[in-house]
C-alpha cells in the first residue's frame, strides 16, 4: 500500500490545531429505521462543510517553500475547491481553482470568499481539469488532486482514526465513494487498527466508476443528473483503486430516490442538513438494512453543502410522500358561498390551506361548475383520506393531485 497507518497518524497530528475534530453521534431514530446500531461521523460540520478540509491541508502543508510561492491549482465543482481555498489562504499560498462553467454561483462565490481565484472553464469536471493542468504547466504551479494523491488519502484517513477512537466496537463502516480518496484512507486506518472490521463503499448508481473498475467492466459510464454531485466521478483514482480492491468488502449502488430519501431522513430524524453525497451512506444502509441488522454501523456523513433550492425541493417532496403536504382538486358549483363552505370543511377537519386556485375557465369544466386546486398541510396519510371522504360526503367530488396517499392519484 502507498499509504500506511503511520502516515495517517502523522496527518492527524498536523490537523489537530487547524481542522475540526468532528463528533461521532449515536442515532436512536436511524437505529429504529434500520435495525442496526447507527453512529454518524459528522463531517458536514467541518469549517467548509465537508471532509475535504483534511486532505487539502495535509497536501498543502507538505509543499516546500518554492512550491508554496508558485501557488497551487485545483479543479473542482465544490467541496475540494473550498477545502483548498480555505487552507491555502491560511498558509499564504496563492490558489487558483478551475470550475466548470455550469457551477452554481453559490459555490463559486463561497470559493472566492475563501480567497481563491476562480476560473470558469469547461462543460464538466473533466474539461475543467484539462484546463487546470494547462495552468499548472504555464505557471509552474502544483496541482492539488481531489483524491488520487498519497497526502490527500492520508489526510482523509484521519476520519477513520477518529471513528474508531470514539467507538472501538464498530462492526463496519459505510463510506461514500467518488474518486476513492476518503474510503481508501479510512479503510487503511480502520483495518490496520481493527482487522476484523468490514468496510463498505457506496456510489451513486449513475456513476458506478469504482465498482466497474474493480469488476473489470470497461463500459463507458453514461452518467446523468444526480443530487450526489460530490461523488459524481467518471474515472476512479489509480492510487485509490488497489487500496479499495484490497480492503473494501463491497460497493453498493444507490439511486436518486434513495439519495433523496436519505437527505430528507437526515432533516426529519436528526435535524441535520446533509448534501446528496453526504447522505449516500445512509441511503445504502436503508436499501440494504437486512445485511446490517443487529450490527454497529458507522456512517460517514461526508458533507453538508447542499444548494438551498434543492434542499427546499427535497423537503417539499418528502412532506408530500409522507402525506403532510398534498394538493386536492375539488369540483364545486359556481355560485356564491360554495368556496367558503369547502374551505370551512377543510379547516374543521384540521387541514391547513396553503394555497387555493379557483378555475372557472377550463374547457373541460361545465359552465355552471368550477374546480378548486387546494394545497393543504395535513397530519398524516389517514388524515388525507379522511379529508377526501368528508368533502365527497358533503357533495364535493375530490381527487388527489399530488402526494402518495388517497384513493385516486391521477
Amino acid at each position: 500500500m502507498t499509504v500506511t497507518l503511520d502516515d495517517i497518524r502523522a496527518s492527524a497530528d498536523l490537523l489537530k490545531s487547524s481542522v475540526y475534530r468532528t463528533p461521532s453521534i449515536s442515532s436512536d431514530a436511524l437505529a429504529a429505521l434500520t435495525g442496526a446500531s447507527v453512529v454518524l461521523k459528522l463531517e458536514n460540520l467541518q469549517h467548509t462543510g465537508s471532509f475535504k478540509d483534511r486532505g487539502a491541508l495535509i497536501k498543502l502543508a507538505s509543499l516546500g517553500t518554492a512550491a508554496r510561492k508558485s501557488g497551487v491549482v485545483a479543479a473542482s465543482a465544490g467541496n475540494h475547491a473550498q477545502g483548498v481555498a480555505y487552507h491555502a489562504r491560511r498558509l499564504g499560498i496563492p490558489a487558483t481553482v478551475v470550475m466548470p462553467r455550469g457551477t452554481p454561483f453559490s459555490k463559486v462565490g463561497r470559493t472566492e470568499a475563501l480567497g481563491a481565484r476562480v476560473v470558469l472553464e469547461g462543460e464538466d469536471l473533466s474539461e475543467a481539469r484539462e484546463h487546470a493542468m494547462g495552468l499548472v504547466e504555464a505557471k509552474g504551479a502544483e496541482f492539488v488532486h481531489p483524491y488520487d494523491d498519497d497526502k490527500i488519502i492520508a489526510g482523509q484517513g484521519t476520519v477513520g482514526l477518529e471513528m474508531l477512537a470514539d467507538d472501538p466496537d464498530l462492526d463496519c463502516l459505510i463510506v461514500p465513494i467518488g474518486g476513492g480518496g476518503l474510503i481508501a484512507g479510512i479503510a487503511t486506518a480502520a483495518t490496520a487498527i481493527k482487522p476484523g472490521i468490514e468496510i463498505f463503499g457506496v456510489e451513486a448508481a449513475l456513476y458506478p466508476a469504482m465498482r466497474r473498475a474493480i469488476r473489470g467492466d470497461v463500459e463507458k459510464i453514461a452518467a446523468g443528473q444526480t443530487i450526489a454531485e460530490g461523488i459524481a466521478v467518471k474515472e476512479p483514482g489509480s492510487i485509490t483503486r488497489p487500496i479499495i480492491e484490497a480492503l473494501v468488502a463491497d460497493i453498493f449502488l444507490t439511486g436518486e430516490r434513495a439519495l433523496e430519501t436519505a437527505v430528507y431522513s437526515f432533516l426529519q430524524q436528526q435535524k441535520l442538513v446533509v448534501e446528496g453525497a453526504g447522505a449516500a451512506a445512509l441511503a445504502a444502509l436503508l436499501e440494504n438494512r437486512e445485511r446490517f441488522v443487529g450490527r454497529k454501523v458507522g456512517l460517514v456523513v461526508s458533507g453538508g453543502n447542499i444548494d438551498p433550492m434543492l434542499l427546499s425541493s427535497i423537503l417539499i417532496r418528502g412532506l408530500s410522500r409522507d402525506g403532510r403536504l398534498v394538493q386536492f382538486r375539488v369540483e364545486i358549483t359556481d355560485r356564491p358561498g360554495v368556496l367558503a363552505k369547502v374551505t370551512g370543511l377543510i379547516g374543521e377537519a384540521g387541514g391547513n390551506i396553503v394555497e387555493v386556485y379557483h378555475h372557472r375557465l377550463f374547457h373541460d369544466v361545465p359552465v355552471k361548475l368550477a374546480k378548486l386546486d387546494v394545497l393543504i398541510e395535513t397530519q398524516s396519510a389517514t388524515h388525507v383520506r379522511d379529508l377526501i371522504a368528508r368533502l365527497d360526503g358533503a357533495g364535493y367530488p375530490t381527487r388527489l393531485l399530488s402526494g402518495t396517499v388517497g384513493r385516486n392519484t391521477s
